[in-house]
């Protein structure tokens, strides 16, 4: 049995590890990914050469030295690194894995959850076809293999990922037509204030980025439809500010409003939740140091959506809980559990800058898919909810909202706020869907190799 089972190696998850190490224990990190690094320091597979300012930016240098400890801890063999592993499940002290071997289980005495998170989205007519991809998935293919997603491309959300990923592609030498904002422009400065006191230079290379963009962004927009033909999306329907409507021709269309923290391992690990107005979604409840419980930690963005620098500092903290708990020495904390509440302040600012638009997923049309792995619209969602009530889990049950592959993942906040709006009720009061295993989909193959064991 591990010591310490950490899932994840993104910033979190590789500071974590480097810190338990350093304190002589070895444990075992299992990814997702074919590199260490996560989704804002990932890495193109081994053997495709592009130099780290190409894909990181001003952040190069940081990713290079994150990547390089991690790695040497693992060629050191005080880190156990199984990559291209997904965590199926969790339960009574085991972890059930299912990687490159198959179908394993590995038993640990203490959790560190540093499972990241994933595209918020907002479900509009067209959502649904080929061909429109969230803003993650543009960028991990852009890190990953260095290609644009499409040759007239037309980024849709709000939130700093929005203009990150459009300086991006831009620099890349991407067609990027239009960078659709729905967050206005008065609210980003109101909340753009509070952000530069809290990290003014941060702020600052955001505005740089902002500047890149030109004419191509559009703030306070309203999105109205994503038309499409048989070979995908080719052009977007939108209303400005002054409420005049713009048609503008594409062949790919991203989309994202801030991410949704990834939390299915922590809800089967026990952790209690609750419902963060700031952020508009359920996060765990957590201490300072990200523990959740005597032996489960919780660190980066699945726990506390802050960002690459504070998940480095989360995991160290986690880390740090954890070898307090063993008993075992640890470092002091103080410095950056005053870090990460600065982080914690600017975070905050942002989400009211470039807040989640409620109102535009509660006012979907009956016609627009809500939850794309089961063809559920809205429609669909309302019609449900006379005969469930306003409650997430019996909605899934009778509407099949949430059943799909990706269990609520992309359609759970959105279906939330059809539920509350359709029963004249707060969003939080719908409440949120169990999460259950295997939490990724896991080939048929592997449970028979189990059955017959």
């Amino acid at each position: 049995m591990t010591r310490v089972l950490i899932v994840g190696a993104g910033p979190a998850g590789m500071r974590a590890a480097e810190m338990l190490a350093t304190a002589g224990i070895t444990p075992v990190v299992v990814d997702e990914g074919a590199r260490a690094g996560g989704q804002i320091y990932r890495r193109p597979p081994r053997g495709f050469i592009r130099r780290p300012e190409a894909l990181y930016g001003s952040e190069a240098s940081k990713a290079v030295a994150l990547h390089q400890c991690f790695d040497t801890l693992v060629t050191q063999n005080r880190v156990e690194y199984r990559a291209q592993t997904s965590v199926l499940g969790l339960g009574d002290g085991t972890a059930h894995l299912s990687g490159p071997a198959g179908y394993e289980q590995i038993g640990f005495e203490r959790l560190i959850l540093a499972t990241g998170a994933m595209d918020r989205v907002v479900p509009i007519a067209g959502w649904q076809t080929g061909g429109v991809y969230t803003l993650g998935a543009m960028q991990i293919a852009l890190k990953a293999q260095g290609v644009a997603l499409g040759q007239q491309i037309v980024l849709l959300g709000t939130g700093p990922l929005l203009t990150l990923l459009a300086a991006q592609l831009v620099q890349s030498g991407a067609d990027v037509r239009a960078v659709l904002d729905t967050s206005d422009m008065l609210g980003q400065v109101r909340g753009g204030v509070a952000m530069a006191a809290a990290r003014p230079w941060v702020t600052l290379r955001g505005l740089g980025m902002r500047r890149q963009l030109g004419r191509r962004y559009h703030a306070g927009i309203t999105p109205l439809r994503i038309e499409t033909d048989e070979q995908g999306p080719t052009a977007v329907h939108w209303r400005d500010a002054k409420g005049t409507q713009h048609v503008t021709s594409c062949d790919a269309v991203g989309m994202g409003w801030h991410l949704r923290a990834e939390t299915h391992l922590a809800d089967l690990a026990g952790a209690q939740f609750y419902w963060d107005k700031d952020f508009a979604q359920w996060l765990p409840e957590i201490d300072g140091f990200g523990r959740a419980r005597a032996d489960l930690y919780l660190a980066g963005d699945g726990a506390r959506l802050l960002g690459a620098d504070a998940a480095e500092i989360a995991g160290r903290l986690a880390a740090i809980a954890c070898l307090r708990d063993m008993h075992l020495a640890a470092p002091d904390p103080t410095a950056d559990l005053r870090r990460i509440d600065r982080m914690e302040r600017f975070a905050r600012a942002m989400q009211h800058a470039f807040p989640w638009p409620a109102d535009l997923v509660r006012q979907a049309d009956d016609h627009t898919v809500l939850c794309r792995c089961e063809g559920v619209t809205a429609g669909d969602l309302r019609q449900t909810a006379d005969w469930s009530g306003p409650e997430a889990n019996r909605a899934k049950s009778l509407g099949r909202v949430g059943m799909g592959r990706c269990q609520g993942r992309y359609c759970q906040l959105a279906g939330a706020e059809v539920i509350a709006a359709k029963a004249g009720m707060r969003t939080e009061d719908v409440g949120r869907l169990r999460s259950q295993a295997p939490v990724r989909p896991v080939p048929i193959s592997a449970l028979i190799q189990d059955s017959s064991d």
